[in-house]
């Protein structure tokens, strides 16, 4: 099924599989290419608009009977760390953060293998080799950084991830780290020291993918202040959780056609 419109790219639509997130549902996504010199400015458009990428890729879930999918940032300005968020900031005083080009190396696929096995082993990406890892990292047509978090006394890899740099913000576009550092909330260190990069670039925003109501896998993003998700075509600060429930039943979506049309593109001419 193809959907495409004058000077735009062409639009797909992924055959449905099982959810990863909601047992018992399906899950398609809407997606488009990013290539050539436009790739930057669509990748900053189309994020806009609760798009997220994966390679080369640009999608956005669009069940056929299903809404949950939104797609969350944080707003820099209005974040305010929690108690426990403070806690969390002081934790790790040993690391050391470095900004590196998308090039994937040995020790970054060692780690995250052994964050797969500890957290993930029955996820999608489970049985993921060094090559399609690479592939994940390096196959990227915009600005791309890999941010690792080494032991400043031990050299060890602890955490990484891979960022995107957006015209308005930073995008998390996936992120693991030592497992058996439970005690330092590493995921939430990551997101909160991405914050802080934000702030001191004077970005805006900090995309933390998709929240999904009902999906434990995806409730630690709630706990962020200054949260907005992207519904009905539009960001909104985020409100009481269980106000979003409703986007779980089904003909809460569009249709493919009309959330195509309803996509605002760059111009890029000259």
């Amino acid at each position: 099924m193809r959907h495409s419109l004058p000077l735009a790219p062409q639009f797909y639509v992924t055959a449905p599989q099982p959810c990863p997130y909601l047992d018992g549902r399906m899950e398609r996504k809407l997606f488009t290419s990013l290539q050539g010199d436009t790739a930057q400015v669509l990748n900053d458009s189309l994020s806009k608009q609760g798009f997220r990428r994966s390679q080369n890729v640009l999608y956005r879930p669009s069940c056929s009977d299903c809404a949950a999918c939104l797609s969350a940032r944080i707003k820099v300005a209005d974040f305010k760390p929690t108690r426990s968020q403070r806690k969390v900031m002081k934790k790790n005083p040993n690391l050391l953060r470095r900004a590196t080009s998308p090039w994937a190396t040995e020790e970054q696929y060692e780690l995250f293998r052994r964050y797969l096995d500890e957290r993930h082993a029955d996820g999608g990406m489970a049985d993921m080799d060094v090559f399609e890892f690479a592939a994940m990292i390096e196959e990227t047509p915009i600005r791309t950084r890999v941010i690792e978090y080494t032991d400043k006394d031990s050299g060890d890899l602890i955490a990484t991830c891979l960022t995107d740099m957006l015209d308005d913000g930073l995008s998390m576009v996936y992120s693991f780290y030592e497992p058996t550092q439970t005690r330092q909330s590493l995921g939430t260190w990551m997101i909160l020291d991405h914050i802080q990069i934000a702030r001191e670039a004077g970005l805006p925003y900090v995309y933390l993918g998709y929240w999904v109501p009902g999906s434990d896998k995806m409730g630690y993003k709630v706990q962020f202040s200054g949260l907005e998700l992207y519904r009905h075509g539009a960001w909104a600060p985020m409100g009481n959780p269980e106000d979003y429930e409703a986007d779980t039943h089904p003909l809460s979506n569009d249709p493919i056609a009309e959330q195509v049309a309803n996509i605002s593109f760059p111009d890029t001419r000259g």
